[in-house]
């Protein structure tokens, strides 16, 4: 659609520059790609984007691979890089416009910000979804694989290797053991869960399965039961 207003600025060089980039042969196509309207396009083309939705912006930010806040300034009717090419002064309505865009821009980074707690939130929901399903793996497998290491004749022992990934896997996501299979530490109600009988604060006990925590957070008691004295 030709720029029959002289008014309005053309930034059509600039978005073609993006799309060209991108491989998107057409404003029909961007559209189709992106979901936003023509009409927003050509809006976004004559630095309109304080007229524009929020989320018709994200559509084109995701599409065009810029951020909100890019999006907002190389669009924008304030945009320090207008081109030279001839054209009137800004209206009398212009400070409207540049508060229009300022809010806007503000906006953006609100939604940006809000994006990106909203990612780590599911982040750490597929963290404890996926360690709750590990749960018998990481209460068991330490003790199993202290058993195949006493006994290197055992078959389990060539299994070890496999599962260091998993183990990696966890770490990567600040889950931490608490105590290892077969120490001999005082009691600790706080971190460990007798197996067996009442036990007293400092009484020596021994590790059956590990524990574990995440930063701060405690996910398994360490199992202990009493050290025999002879």
């Amino acid at each position: 659609m030709a720029n029959t207003n002289p008014d309005l600025v053309d930034f059509s060089e600039r978005l073609r520059s993006h799309m060209t980039r991108l491989g998107i042969a057409s404003y029909r196509a961007l559209s189709q790609t992106s979901g936003a309207p023509r009409s927003a396009i050509d809006r976004l083309r004559h630095g309109q984007v304080a007229q524009l939705r929020v989320s018709t912006l994200q559509d084109l930010s995701q599409t065009l691979g810029v951020s909100l806040a890019e999006l907002v300034d190389t669009f924008s009717e304030t945009s320090s890089e207008i081109p030279s090419a001839p054209r009137r002064p800004l209206a009398s309505g212009s400070d409207a416009k540049a508060d229009q865009v300022k809010a806007l821009r503000q906006e953006c980074d609100r939604l940006q910000t809000q994006l990106a707690t909203q990612a780590e939130t599911v982040r750490q929901q597929v963290q404890q979804a996926a360690i709750a399903q590990l749960e018998p793996w990481l209460v068991q497998w330490p003790t199993a694989a202290h058993a195949a290491q006493q006994n290197p004749s055992l078959p389990a022992q060539k299994l070890l290797p496999l599962v260091r990934p998993v183990a990696a896997l966890v770490q990567q996501w600040g889950v931490t053991a608490i105590e290892t299979v077969g120490a001999e530490v005082p009691f600790d109600p706080q971190v460990h869960q007798p197996r067996e009988a009442v036990m007293q604060p400092g009484e020596l006990v021994r590790v059956s399965h590990v524990g574990y925590r995440q930063g701060d957070r405690l996910l398994y008691r360490a199992r202990v039961s009493p050290v025999v004295k002879i």
